[in-house]
Formats: C-alpha cells, sequence, structure tokens
C-alpha cells in the first residue's frame, strides 16, 4: 500500500509574508483551497485563509494581516486519521505538513488524503459492514475483537463513528466468518445493533406479521 507521506506536494510553493494580497488574491482565484500557508523567511507561520483574502485591503502585504493567520498544521509521521482529524477541526481542504524539527515540507490536499483512505483494506476489500453501540463505560475493543473472531470473522477495521457521554457507537467491517451469527453474539453481550441487515430485516418481518396476527385473533 501507498505512504500516506507519498501524498505531500509542493505544486504550489508556501506564500511569503512580503507578497501583497492583491497576488495572493489572484492566486486563490484560480483555485479551491482553502487555505494556504505562509512562511517568514523559510519558516512556516501559518495558513491565510481563501475567505479571508477577498477582505483584505490588496495593496497590503501578507504580513500587515498575520494576525490572521491560522496556525494548524500536521506532522509528516503523523497516521492518516490523525491527519484527516486535522482537515476535519479546521474546516480545511488543504494542511501544511512540518517534520520533527518544524521545517515546512510542504501540504496535504483532502482528495489526496480521501484517495488513501479508498486504498485502505477497510474500504477497497470485500466485507461486511456492522455498527454496534454500547455503554461508554462498559465497551471494550478487545472484547469486540473476540465477538467476531470466535464466529471465524477477519476484522478489517474498526473505527469510534460516534460517541456522547453515555454511549459509544463502533463501526466494524468484517471479511468473512457468518455475519448472522457475529450480530446475535454481540447482542448477548448486550451490544444494540445499530445498522440493518438482511437477517434482522427477516426476523423484523416475521414479528410484525405474528403481531398483526396477534391483533387479528384479538378482536
Amino acid at each position: 500500500m501507498t505512504d500516506l507521506k507519498d501524498y505531500i506536494t509542493n505544486d504550489y510553493k508556501a506564500i511569503d509574508t512580503q507578497e501583497t494580497i492583491g497576488a495572493v488574491q489572484d492566486f486563490f482565484d484560480g483555485l479551491t483551497f482553502s487555505h494556504f500557508p505562509v512562511i517568514e523567511e523559510g519558516v512556516f507561520i501559518g495558513s491565510i485563509a481563501a475567505d479571508d483574502v477577498e477582505t483584505f485591503d490588496s495593496d497590503k502585504k501578507i504580513t500587515d494581516y498575520r494576525y490572521t493567520l491560522e496556525h494548524f498544521f500536521a506532522r509528516a509521521n503523523m497516521i492518516w486519521l490523525d491527519v484527516l482529524e486535522v482537515f476535519a477541526k479546521n474546516h480545511a481542504n488543504l494542511v501544511p505538513i512540518l517534520d520533527e524539527n518544524n521545517k515546512y515540507i510542504g501540504y496535504y490536499e483532502i482528495k489526496d488524503v480521501i484517495k488513501f483512505f479508498h486504498e485502505a483494506p477497510f474500504l477497497k476489500e470485500p466485507g461486511a459492514i456492522i455498527i454496534v453501540s454500547k455503554s461508554t463505560i462498559d465497551y471494550s475493543m478487545s472484547q469486540i475483537t473476540q465477538i467476531v473472531e470466535s464466529n471465524n470473522g477477519k476484522l478489517l477495521g474498526l473505527f469510534i463513528s460516534n460517541s456522547d457521554v453515555n454511549t459509544i457507537e463502533i463501526t466494524l467491517k468484517i471479511s468473512v466468518g457468518s455475519l448472522n451469527e457475529i450480530i446475535q453474539t454481540f447482542r448477548r453481550y448486550n451490544y444494540d445493533i445499530i445498522s440493518e441487515h438482511n437477517e434482522d430485516n427477516y426476523i423484523n418481518s416475521l414479528k410484525e406479521r405474528s403481531d398483526y396476527l396477534d391483533k387479528y385473533l384479538n378482536m
């Protein structure tokens, strides 16, 4: 599989603080970047937002608006999930990359990180998605793995897809094994099944027909 670092790019050079706002406005005009890195004497000092640049005086320089720069970044050695979190938290489609010595080395674009995600076995390999939930204090990742593997399932990946103070929701992708047996085992361990499955739909259909019959007989 491709390494995420392979997606670090320098197709466009970082903006210098001495650039005029007019030049930066022209730069953003032909692109769809939400932000772009700014450097001063070769050192990264933040990113300027495309939305902000539109409101600035075109005759001034970036350095005149340095107080508006946003200071988020990712490290070159970050795993892709952490990088994705930086994108999400900052509502950005471009994130500057710094090495362990805080040297600016390029940037990631969101489309490339998503492409990397799509190449991961979690999405690429065939399998079934199960979404389960349980009390935040009671759930266990090791138990979830054990439930899948004890039913001859292979776990391609899992992540916490939702959570609040009381409940946590986990999304799993499973490649082999009896899906119905895995689901029923989760239920025996008091996990709620959030996702819908054919086996469940069949059971629900039988229940609905049984309820209807009960009502009919009691008329």
